[in-house]
């Protein structure tokens, strides 16, 4: 594991293209401040950049570093959160403009699995997470179901957990308003 952490986090600092797994399913990451990766990720994907993406971080703390004013009642998401769960804050910064949606919001999750977490610890910067598909296209429930299209498109692919048979779902997503209004995208 400690080998692949540090080859992905060489590769993103590149400017490169990683797949990898996280505390839900595989996903397509790049370096969330580096505008030319998150381009990389979006052509990848066949996905329009009007469609924001998702970055993971390792800890609540730097949920402040990415968005200007974090409602209070984010930190009560997270820390009762019992399942990965992904939280849109409106007023991003400190992103690749290119990441954010047409509002200017983010989705953010703090992801406690150790890898994920390792890796955005020792990257230090939030890292892009998007599912391993072509979009439009279901999403692989593990390693073994994505693409090799997907897999000759980026620039490393981490090797551990690639055994792994495992079911995983999505993470939850809420989307909290200024006021800390809360709207439940995907329960």
């Amino acid at each position: 594991m400690n080998e692949d952490i540090k080859k992905a986090c060489q590769v993103m600092r590149e400017g490169g293209v990683i797949l990898y797994p996280t505390d839900t399913i595989w996903g397509i990451g790049c370096d969330a401040t580096n505008e030319e990766a998150v381009r990389r990720v979006y052509e990848i994907k066949q996905r329009a950049d009007s469609k924001a993406m998702l970055v993971l971080v390792d800890t609540p703390v730097k949920v402040d570093f990415y968005v200007q004013d974090v409602p209070e009642i984010a930190w009560d998401l997270i820390d009762v959160a019992d399942k990965p769960l992904t939280i849109i804050y409106s007023g991003a910064r400190n992103l690749a403009s290119n990441l954010l949606a047409e509002d200017g919001s983010v989705g953010i999750r703090v992801t406690n699995e150790e890898f994920s977490r390792r890796l955005c610890q020792q990257f230090r910067k939030a890292i892009v997470s998007t599912s391993a598909n072509i979009s439009g296209q279901p999403s692989p429930r593990n390693f073994a179901e994505i693409s090799d299209e997907i897999k000759s498109a980026v620039d490393y692919i981490v090797g551990f957990r690639q055994d792994e048979k495992a079911n995983p779902k999505p993470s939850s997503i809420i989307k909290l308003g200024a006021g800390g209004e809360i709207q439940i995208i995907r329960p």
